[in-house]
């Protein structure tokens, strides 16, 4: 915290700050949207059914309203791998910005 008792960092204004969370947000929402995008696509069933009830969505047709438990258990290893993976990736970058040049 800075001398003046403000919540900013020295040297930081007010429309810089709103500037850096409003990147963070956009990075968060789109790699929220990335993650649901690449784990759906790879783990819900949209095998096209020619009986029965269909469910739409998107222009697809979805056998049943609820994830089975194969598409659960799918979700849940690719949701951890991405977040993983994207932890990882987040560290060597930090790590390569504080190699000496």
């Amino acid at each position: 915290m800075a001398a003046n008792n403000s919540p900013l960092p020295a040297g930081v204004t007010k429309e810089q700050a709103f500037g850096m969370a409003e990147t963070e947000m956009e990075y968060r929402v789109e790699l929220f949207n990335r993650l649901s995008q690449t784990c759906f696509s790879k783990c819900v069933d949209k095998r096209h059914v020619s009986s029965g009830l269909h469910l739409y969505f998107y222009g697809s047709r979805y056998k049943e309203s609820e994830l089975n438990m194969g598409e659960n258990s799918c979700i849940d290893r690719c949701v951890s791998k991405y977040w993983l993976v994207n932890g990882l990736v987040g560290q060597m970058l930090s790590a390569g910005g504080q190699r000496p040049m």
